[in-house]
């Protein structure tokens, strides 16, 4: 199986998550702290390593920092252990190369699930590297792939020309040549709203858009904008890593708020059990292209500055989250975000679905989970 290195200062948890995977068949070495997990990672080249967050000595941020700048150990997966009170500060780890995060206390059938979910990317990754080796298709291939690759970069040229011109680019504005739109909405919301007061539509507004700022922000989203009951998130390619994708920071995201909508059906059911309230659920909608986040200024009336992601990838995205909620899917991704995914999430149906405004269907796939 697999060669797992267990980094926590807890004994009694390290004894656990250490049992629960020596019984699954793996290799497990344990440490406790990060600088002595390094020391065993070091010449051991491990497939995964599990750390807690607070540890002496070097605590897992630090760890995973040392990690990603060691070439030899820089793509091995790390899962990050965290209890509830760190929450907060769990961006940081996500956004500078961790792969997934279990709060404290967790199940086992919990910790299988992350473990399984990393090893099986790993693998798929491996999979495709020995493939892009193999000589008979890389000669196959070479010619094919010089020609898409000059004709890629005159397209982006001509489009990254076309939509923002230079000369009339305002101060401040941005440019993400590549970046995933994430773009969320309560397709019952006025169906709820018909039965709730005011005041407790409010208190179902924060508590919902709440968590989905939460989820988003955990994830590393570089902008979140409200767009009337929705959610509008951009993840930009400046914080990616070898093994984390601002596409599976969204889909994390994506799958996040899913989960969140389904706490929120339940707790409307025991709050308001004789309201006859419809299910309360999301449709969530991802797409990935180049974005601009242009500022917008209103000095004469002293508003403060405001940025706003725009560009056809924006477009598409909201346009998508109204044929999911058509197709009875909660998270729709095109295959354009779908690439950089590929083995680490579950798909389920597929369509070419129509959008207004565009000359041709847009491939799409319904994004179920994670990969395990």
């Amino acid at each position: 199986m697999a060669l797992i290195i267990v980094m926590e200062d807890d004994a009694s948890t390290r004894t656990l998550v250490a049992s629960v995977l020596r019984k699954d068949g793996h290799d497990v070495l344990t440490a406790e702290d990060g600088a002595a997990g390094l020391a065993l990672a070091a010449p051991q080249r491990p497939d995964l390593i599990i750390s807690d967050v607070q540890m002496p000595r070097l605590n897992g941020f630090q760890m995973l920092a040392a990690l990603r700048s060691d070439p030899a150990n820089a793509s091995v997966p790390v899962i990050l252990l965290t209890s509830l009170q760190e929450r907060a500060h769990m961006r940081i780890g996500m956004t500078t190369g961790a792969d997934d995060y279990i709060t404290k206390p967790f199940r086992a059938n919990e910790l299988r699930e992350a473990v399984a979910a990393q090893l099986n990317k790993r693998a798929v990754r491996a999979d495709l590297q020995s493939m892009a080796i193999d000589h008979a298709v890389r000669e196959a291939l070479v010619e094919q792939k010089h020609e898409l690759a000059k004709l890629y970069e005159q397209r982006l040229a001509a489009e990254l020309s076309e939509r923002w011109p230079q000369p009339d680019a305002a101060d401040g504005d941005e440019r993400l040549a590549s970046a995933t739109v994430l773009f969320v909405d309560i397709p019952n919301y006025a169906s709820v709203a018909e039965r709730l007061e005011p005041q407790e539509l409010s208190e179902l507004v924060k508590k919902f858009y709440g968590s989905a700022n939460d989820t988003v922000h955990l994830f590393g989203a570089r902008v979140m904008r409200f767009v009337g009951e929705g959610l509008l998130a951009v993840f930009a390619s400046e914080t990616d890593t070898q093994t984390v994708s601002h596409g599976l920071r969204a889909a994390k995201a994506a799958l996040g708020l899913a989960e969140s909508a389904r706490g929120i059906d339940e707790y409307l059911k025991q709050r308001y059990p004789g309201r006859k309230l419809p299910r309360f659920e999301v449709n969530v909608a991802l797409h990935a292209g180049p974005v601009s986040l242009t500022v917008l200024l209103d000095p004469l009336h002293g508003v403060p500055a405001q940025t706003l992601p725009v560009g056809d990838a924006v477009s598409v995205t909201m346009q998508m989250q109204k044929e999911a909620r058509r197709l009875g899917w909660h998270i729709i991704a095109s295959v354009a975000a779908l690439r950089m995914m590929t083995g680490a999430v579950k798909t389920g149906a597929r369509a070419m679905v129509d959008l207004p405004g565009r000359s041709a269907p847009l491939d799409a796939v319904e994004l179920t989970g994670l990969a395990l």
